[in-house]
């Protein structure tokens, strides 16, 4: 299986943020870090689960929103990331400049919101 993309822009918005965005069937698959991705696996980030975007997106840049981290990405949840997203957890690996080494997004339901989801660095693997 090849490499698909990902993206994480800093987004200056109401507050400042960080969009994390996974090629995911033709889309990207979006979520809002209220602060910058640790590759640090003792933290845990909150990772807000928004629409999808096109592809195009991925290279979007203006006075708000900046590129700071982009590369290819591997599922590392079987069958594929569209299924382990809507059951609600994706193991998966970063080849970024910033970020690199296996990741894991899983939801939370955090407040009884099923858009809240955890974003982790698994201890052990790279980067």
């Amino acid at each position: 299986m090849s490499a698909s993309i990902f993206v994480v822009q800093r987004h200056r918005a109401t507050t400042l943020h960080f969009d994390l965005r996974l090629e995911v069937d033709g889309v990207l698959a979006s979520w809002a870090v209220p602060k910058e991705p640790s590759t640090d696996p003792q933290v845990k980030r909150l990772a807000v689960q928004v629409d999808d975007h096109e592809l195009a997106h991925a290279t979007y840049e203006d006075e708000n929103k900046s590129i700071w981290d982009h590369g290819t990405y591997d599922s590392l949840t079987e069958p594929d990331a569209a299924t382990a997203i809507a059951a609600g957890h994706l193991k998966f690996e970063l080849h970024g400049a910033r970020l690199t080494g296996v990741f894991a997004l899983t939801r939370t339901r955090m407040n009884g919101d099923p858009k809240n989801w955890i974003l982790v660095k698994v201890s052990g693997h790279g980067g």
